[in-house]
């Protein structure tokens, strides 16, 4: 059976860590060969920005975090990119007080697979504070039965195929990160930043996060969801089957009468049988594919052109402004303006 994905954005406000004159937490970012660099060097220079800020604010404190790169024999791996990168230990060498572990995304088929590191992770998670992954490093997590039962997210573009194999996990495909319980995901690449940022508020505080964030030029929260940066109707729509041609028509008609009456005449169909074989097909209803579809354009339009919102809402199919305001807050949780501001071409 395959799991209904949900689409909230991020965690919630999550517990007080250790007060803040403790001594370092200790944070493991795991890589293996085929990690993706950006996925462990981001948290890695926000944790490091972290300590330097949350040292000034208190002199003579110890660092708030100590971080050490490790892998599952401890010798070099080779990042995707073709990067080496020399771990400080094996995951068997690390000392028993750890307070985060942080598995790394990138092609992690092999990783997924490995027996040493899937036992590591099982056996660590009850003693940690906090387990997570970062971008597809969610299929390792998977793979070892911890996110069993559990809210979690990935990169959008995997998030279909985390839900349809593990049937037992809810993927939330539209969020920054996730956190469930002590389980933590984040979606992909920079947004393992996020998450690290969001622990490091957890830790030490809105001050010192705020300052990492301006620090890295970054925002402490980001707005909108990671729907804002996907296109996933362009890989649909060649899954159509015997809809494809209507679904191409569609595509290019967005700003005719497109309700299911008149798309399941054009099909010659009923509208109930056309409303069970369009959604069988495309995994959503034909109003939810149609306003997909129109944001998918209006998004284009927004990012490569000047074209006024009221010319845009109406070559898209919204009719006014409005709808579109709508459809752009409802789906992607920012307005159409503040699309343009941050996609636009310069």
């Amino acid at each position: 059976m395959q799991r209904r994905l949900r689409t909230k954005k991020s965690a919630p406000r999550m517990a007080l860590g250790k007060p803040q004159n403790a001594a370092p937490r200790k944070i493991v970012l795991v890589i293996y060969d085929g990690v993706a660099a950006i996925d462990f060097v981001g948290p890695l220079d926000v944790f490091a920005f972290a300590s330097e800020v949350a040292t000034k604010k208190r002199l003579g404190a110890p660092p708030a975090y100590v971080v050490e790169l490790a892998s599952a024999c401890g010798r070099p791996v080779r990042s995707w990119s073709g990067m080496q990168i020399v771990p400080n230990h094996a995951l068997e060498d690390l000392p028993p007080d750890l307070d985060t572990v942080l598995v790394s995304g990138g092609d992690y088929h092999r990783a997924a697979a490995d027996a040493r590191l899937l036992a590591w992770l099982r056996a660590r998670t009850p003693e940690v504070r906090r387990m997570g992954a970062v971008c597809s490093g969610a299929f390792i997590l998977a793979a070892a039965g911890l996110l069993r039962g559990h809210r979690a997210t990935t990169h959008w573009a995997g998030a279909t195929r985390l839900a349809r194999e593990y049937p037992d996990i809810e993927v939330e495909p539209d969020a920054i990160f996730v956190r469930s319980g002590k389980m933590y995901t984040s979606a992909g690449g920079s947004a393992g930043m996020d998450l690290a940022l969001a622990l490091v508020e957890d830790d030490l505080g809105h001050d010192v996060a705020l300052s990492v964030a301006r620090s890295l030029v970054l925002f402490l929260k980001r707005p909108g969801g990671q729907s804002q940066f996907s296109r996933p109707l362009l890989a649909q729509t060649a899954a159509a089957g015997p809809l494809q041609g209507l679904v191409e028509w569609l595509v290019r008609h967005l700003d005719a009468d497109l309700r299911v009456e008149v798309l399941a005449k054009k099909a010659g169909m009923s509208a109930r049988n056309f409303a069970r074989t369009f959604t069988q097909s495309m995994q959503m209803t034909p109003a939810k594919f149609v306003e997909a579809a129109r944001l998918e354009v209006a998004r284009s339009c927004l990012e490569g052109g000047r074209a006024s919102l009221k010319q845009i809402a109406r070559e898209c199919g919204f009719g006014t402004e409005e709808r579109m305001r709508r459809a752009f807050q409802r789906n992607l949780r920012v307005t159409p303006e503040a699309y343009r501001r941050r996609f636009a071409r310069s």
